[in-house]
């Protein structure tokens, strides 16, 4: 099975040209942050079945992408004396080992893609946490769960409520999970990288401002399934935006254009004989539903004509059009400042 991974995805872009302590720092620090807040080998003194089982899947999932059969050395050999004789003791690294040892692997090509291999693990190991949170928090509450609830701190011990118990486990569990998103992301700042973790993946941030302000309140707002369509589409736009690939603005309109009918659909406004983006937005800017007034409406379907519907149509004989590099920064930011924006409207 094919994973998308953060240095395959940025193979074309260079994030680092040497590698210096800041690197190496970045690294430890996101490694222990998988390997002691989130999944510990062990606990106790013991291996855990959660985290041997993590770490385990981690590294084949990350060996395979790297087109490796091992990180770094699962088996390792000494050799002893015993009676005058060489005695040689072979051994079983833990997995979590095996990773760590890699991870903090002198660089020895090009430290470009040494770190975006290393980010890669980390990117994955959180997405893979993001994945059980989310997957958590969309099933139905097991006896289980109540179990645990009910022999944990007084806090979550409520007798005369025991689903009480176990959904306040979740928001913590969900709640701890978040906190680490946030070191990782002041982490990257630190180490002065434009990167940002969010929803399974990081991205290159090209502005502080934008960041603090727009991009992160956008993905934690588009993080719950009803959006997973904007999610993608905006994604897709972030990444072609930092390859230079081809019309990032358009799925940016896209991941727009999704937020609008979604919200139209959810308030009942939805008639079926929409032609187009234009009359989603008469939807929500109608005097009867009033959920934008006529100038927003205005607005958004001025960015439709002029943005999103040039590169969604054959060009035929004219010009390709192109949107510069500011135009294209513009539009994203445009786009993800609306769909926060109705977002908070619902």
């Amino acid at each position: 099975m094919l994973i998308d991974i953060f240095a395959r995805r940025y193979e074309k872009q260079t994030l680092r040209d040497s590698f210096e302590q800041r690197d190496s720092r970045l690294l430890v620090q996101a490694f222990r942050i998988l390997a002691e807040d989130m999944y510990p080998y062990y606990r106790d003194g013991k291996e855990d079945t959660i985290g041997v089982a993590f770490w385990t899947g981690l590294h084949s999932n990350m060996s395979r992408e790297l087109g490796v059969k091992e990180l770094s050395p699962i088996w390792f050999s000494y050799t002893t004396k015993w009676n005058g004789n060489d005695h040689v003791q072979t051994h079983k690294n833990a997995m979590v080992t095996v990773c760590e040892n890699w991870l903090t692997k002198a660089v020895s090509g090009s430290p470009d893609e040494h770190v975006k291999e290393r980010l890669s693990l980390i990117e994955l190991g959180f997405r893979g946490r993001e994945a059980e949170i989310n997957a958590m928090n969309a099933s139905a509450i097991t006896d289980g769960e109540r179990l645990v609830a009910s022999l944990s701190r007084p806090g979550l011990r409520m007798p005369d409520d025991p689903q009480a118990g176990a959904r306040k486990w979740r928001e913590m569990k969900t709640a701890a999970f978040r906190a680490s998103v946030e070191e990782l992301n002041a982490r990257f700042r630190q180490a002065s990288y434009p990167l940002n973790y969010h929803n399974g993946y990081i991205q290159i941030s090209t502005d502080d401002v934008v960041q603090r302000e727009i991009e992160t309140p956008f993905w934690a707002l588009v993080s719950d399934p009803i959006w997973a369509n904007v999610d993608l589409d905006m994604k897709e736009a972030l990444d072609l935006r930092d390859s230079d690939g081809r019309d990032p603005a358009f799925y940016a309109a896209r991941a727009l254009e999704s937020t609008i009918k979604i919200i139209s659909d959810q308030k009942g406004w939805t008639h079926g004989g929409e032609k187009g983006a234009h009359n989603y937005i008469d939807n929500l800017a109608s005097k009867k539903n009033g959920f934008i007034s006529s100038w927003e409406g205005a607005s958004l379907k001025d960015f439709f004509t002029h943005v999103r519907n040039p590169f969604g149509h054959g060009a035929g004989s004219s010009q390709m059009p192109r949107l510069s590099r500011p135009q294209t920064e513009w539009a994203i930011e445009f786009g993800m400042s609306w769909i926060k924006n109705l977002i908070r409207r619902l």
